[in-house]
């Protein structure tokens, strides 16, 4: 038993009330011993906690760091009902232990703690801020901080020549004011004008075509719909212009940017040009700017030409005349002088102007052009020389004049013996030297001028011209050097210098040069494949094949396997090489990247398109090897051997493919081949087993979700002429494959052909339900109600009406409104309409173009043709229609260059295109031929 006593029965604390925690105050009654009394007062219970805490060896308690300042009574009592986290009332004389002490103590370290970590972020947000608010509000003061420096540079004279001020007292304002109070008397033009034009014409017009005006005149209802057709071109061209920002597509503006300024600074006005008006208030500007500050050059030289546009040639010679007495250090007005007169004064000008400017090169230049003589000329070069030795440009001059190359070498040795950094000349004179020597010219000219990277290029150019480039890697030794100096030219740069090098025929160069310096300034981390892919694409487009060349070289250097890389160097060697070229880099690449089946596809095209089949037939032997069960390469050899005719063995590599790579796309590549050579039977059974569980091998192969396996199904029906059969493939495709759009077409266009309309436009609702906004699925709705007995005109409004609203940017839809839906008044501001709405659209863009086709505004329908095979040369129906177009208004090589382009581009998609070249009576037909095809089918 512990000796502990229990709760109630232990002594209470001293001072201790019942119910001082809840505000109760402690008292005693009648009935007690004594009379009644008070509880302890808040003081002494704070004295007691405070005693107790010294007897603890504690400071006096606060919570959480709480002041014991105390405050006015009335205060208490606000503060008590105001703030909730105020502790009075009940905790208001609540008891506190050490550990409570410890506790305040701990939260009050970490709310310090927090609050010095929070003023560190606020800090260091309040002065990002605050220098955010600075730069974009700065200071006038720091506005105009660069302009107080620069003019410490300046000099007396420059203060002296600072123009007076104008008369800023209002003197204009108060004329323009004056102005304004004047009254002028209306003509009575005005006020008949104003009283005709409330009345009423009752008379009715005799022609129902024109009408008559007062004066006798005649409207031209041809006329204004003329300007209504080139109101409504110039919108649709803007329009047009608005959408992509290439060229190529048609889509760029007239404005040339950079070139802008430019051509205004050259721009010359006629004399007939300039009223008499302008040029007097121009002239009475410039007559003040030269009064204002005679010291002014350009003002002089501005005054004169403007004389001179006037044609008073004679009074803008005196101005300029003027102009040099009083600004006789100016070298553009001596030469404004020298312009102006004719050439025996010019040289009496030039001599006053040298004497005046002695170190000037452009006078002494100027007044060498002067003389007639080229002995004269010399003479006048040597005295310049005489004054100004370091001129570079004098020097060449000279050197230009000299007709003799063993004198033209001695004034260019003078000439870098006087001038050693220039780069120019000592280039110069290692081109007049034969090749040994100009190898120690340009020895001596790298050792004075080190950080030159020109010579060391000439250096490499003059050993490859000498055949020793292979040999000596120049560049190398230059990229060390060049470093070393500090004078490491950029990579961009570099690259030019390869393009000036390729130009001139330095091909070894060019190629050195790309190989020590492409990798300059990029790391590991950079994106270093596509850098380089640019700089080869933008060197093709520059047509500098060779530096393009040489960039992929060392890309596939770096990057051994990418695919990528191999196969935009091939499309170089392709578009721009030669066939052994393209062969040998193909042989190279299938053997760095052997898993690739692209590569190896396209160098077994490339054999076969030279009329290598056996070559071909090898490489597709070797892919096989690297790559058992790649379906692609199992096709290809199919489609080499049904294009060389061997059917036997075409179909021999299928059976093996089913066996060895039994995919969706071998199973419909057998049936299309057997249903290509007519056995309708075979392509229906193999079609079966595609679609049902077979087991071949250990392989278990099932594709009941193949769209192109139901396809075929159904179009094998339909050929035999078995509708129901086909109906019920086409069926239970688009139950098992709802996604598949081609699939509802088909079904839909055989209920069509059966004359089932009703079944075609069930069979078009549920599909748009299953593939909603879908533009071909409401084109084929369109078409439907369009092909109807008799034709549903105002259905096919509506279903147009809607299909726009679900797919607002589609060609298709807009291309088919216009054409179909709409009068031929109303194509023309669809077109307009439509171009607005849609992005960059080929179908659209063939819409216009026969539109203005059908106008007979012909380059226009040129011009938009061209504008839709660049957009998307893939799609085979704007290259018939362009074909049909230059078949009425081309020529005959015009015609051949588009198919040999078609033919170029193998294109695959369209409409007509499509259902021309998948037909298996068309199976042998080359690109060529179904050209021509789709270009009888269009209509």
């Amino acid at each position: 038993m512990s000796g502990r006593r229990d709760f109630l029965n232990q002594q209470a604390p001293e001072n201790y009330v019942a119910g001082l925690g809840r505000g109760a105050t402690g008292f005693t009654t009648r009935s007690d011993l004594g009379p009644a009394r008070e509880g302890p007062s808040p003081e002494q219970i704070q004295e007691a906690l405070a005693k107790r805490a010294q007897q603890l060896g504690a400071a006096p308690p606060t919570a959480y760091g709480a002041s014991d300042k105390k405050k006015p009574e009335e205060e208490e009592d606000d503060e008590r009902f105001q703030d909730p986290e105020n502790e009075v009332g009940l905790f208001a004389y609540g008891q506190y232990d050490r550990e409570d002490d410890e506790a305040d103590r701990i939260y009050q370290e970490v709310d310090d703690k927090m609050a010095k970590r929070r003023q560190a972020r606020r800090e260091a947000r309040e002065k990002q801020e605050q220098e955010e608010f600075d730069r974009n509000n700065p200071k006038i003061s720091e506005q105009f901080a660069d302009l107080k420096r620069g003019l410490a540079t300046m000099t007396d004279d420059d203060w002296a020549n600072l123009p007076d001020a104008g008369d800023m007292t209002g003197k204009n304002r108060r004329t323009k004011q004056d102005m304004k109070k004047r009254f002028y008397a209306v003509p009575d033009s005005v006020l008949a004008g104003a009283r005709d034009s409330t009345e009423f014409q009752t008379s009715v017009q005799d022609d129902a075509n024109t009408t008559d005006a007062a004066d006798g005149t005649m409207t031209n209802f041809a006329d204004i719909g003329a300007a209504r057709n080139k109101v409504l071109q110039a919108r649709m061209d803007q329009a047009q212009a608005t959408q992509g920002d290439g060229a190529s597509n048609g889509t760029s503006t007239s404005l040339d940017p950079k070139g802008y300024l430019t051509s205004l600074a050259t721009s010359e006005f006629k004399a007939s040009e300039v009223e008499l008006g302008d040029v007097n208030r121009v002239r009475t500007l410039l007559e003040s700017v030269i009064k204002t500050n005679p010291k002014h050059a350009p003002g002089w030289i501005a005054v004169a030409r403007l004389e001179e546009l006037a044609g008073k040639t004679v009074a803008a010679r005196k101005l300029i005349a003027k102009g040099c007495e009083q600004c006789p250090k100016s070298e553009d007005a001596w030469l404004e002088n020298i312009r102006l007169n004719d050439n025996h004064n010019a040289k009496i000008i030039a001599a006053s102007a040298i004497k005046n400017n002695e170190r000037s090169t452009r006078l002494w230049i100027e007044a060498m052009k002067l003389e007639s003589d080229n002995r004269a000329k010399k003479r006048v070069l040597r005295m310049a020389l005489d004054h100004i030795p370091q001129s570079v440009a004098i020097w060449k001059e000279a050197v230009n004049l000299e007709e003799d190359a063993a004198d033209a070498r001695l004034m260019l040795a003078k000439a870098t013996e006087i001038i050693p950094l220039s780069v120019e000349l000592w280039l110069a004179l290692a081109r007049l030297e034969s090749p040994e020597n100009a190898q120690a010219v340009l020895n001596k000219a790298r050792k004075a001028v080190p950080t030159s990277y020109e010579i060391w290029i000439a250096a490499a150019r003059l050993q490859e011209q000498m055949g020793n480039a292979n040999k000596v890697n120049l560049m190398n030794r230059a990229v060390k050097a060049l470093v070393r100096e500090s004078a490491m030219p950029k990579r961009e740069e570099w690259i030019t210098e390869a393009e000036k090098c390729e130009e001139e025929g330095a091909v070894i160069t060019c190629s050195n040069i790309i190989r020590e310096t492409l990798g300059w300034t990029l790391e590991e981390d950079d994106d270093r494949k596509e850098i380089w892919k640019d700089d080869a694409k933008a060197s093709i487009g520059r047509g500098k094949y060779e530096t393009a060349r040489a960039i992929y070289a060392y890309a596939l250097r770096v990057f051994p396997t990418s695919i990528s890389l191999w196969l935009a160097a091939a499309d170089l060697e392709r578009n721009h090489g030669k066939k052994p070229d393209l062969w040998q880099l193909l042989d190279k690449a299938v053997e760095a990247c052997p898993q690739s089946d692209v590569l190896w596809l396209q160098l077994a095209k490339e054999k076969w398109d030279a009329g290598d089949i056996d070559g071909s037939r090898l490489v597709l032997a070797n892919a096989f090897k690297q790559n058992p069960g790649n379906e692609e390469i199992w096709l290809a050899a199919v489609k080499l051997e049904a294009d060389a005719g061997q059917v036997d063995q075409a179909r021999e590599l299928l059976s093996q493919a089913r066996l060895e790579a039994p995919t969706e796309r071998v199973w419909y590549k057998s049936a299309a081949y057997e249903r290509q050579l007519g056995n309708i039977d075979v392509a229906l059974d193999l079609v079966l087993q595609g679609l049902t569980s077979t087991v071949i091998g250990k392989k278990e192969t099932r594709f009941p979700r193949s769209a192109k396996l139901w396809m075929t199904k159904g179009q094998i029906y339909q050929d035999k002429g078995m509708i129901p059969q086909a109906r019920d493939a086409f069926a239970q495709g688009t139950r098992a494959c709802p996604k598949s759009v081609p699939l509802w077409l088909l079904a839909a266009r055989l209920e069509q052909a059966a004359g089932i309309t009703i079944k075609a436009r069930s069979v078009l609702d549920r599909a748009r339900l299953q593939n909603p906004k879908n533009a071909e699925l409401w084109a084929e709705s369109v078409r439907v109600e369009l092909k109807a007995t008799p034709p549903n005109t105002a259905q096919a409004k509506v279903l147009m009406s809607k299909a726009l609203q679900e797919c607002p940017k589609s060609g298709l839809l807009w291309s088919e409104n216009i054409w179909h839906l709409q009068p031929r008044t109303q194509r023309k501001p669809q077109s307009l309409e439509a171009i607005k709405a849609v992005d960059n659209d080929p179908i659209l863009f063939v819409t216009v173009a026969r539109i203005f086709w059908g106008e007979r505004k012909l380059d226009k329908a040129m011009t938009w043709f061209e504008k839709a095979l660049v957009l998307d040369p893939d799609l085979g129906d704007t290259w018939g229609w362009y074909l049909k177009f230059l078949g009425q208004h081309g020529t005959d090589e015009k015609r051949e260059e588009v198919i040999s382009k078609c033919v170029a581009n193998e294109p695959k998609h369209g409409e007509v295109w499509q259902r021309i070249r998948k037909d298996p009576k068309n199976a042998s037909l080359k690109t060529e031929d179904v050209l021509k095809r789709v270009m009888e089918e269009l209509r």
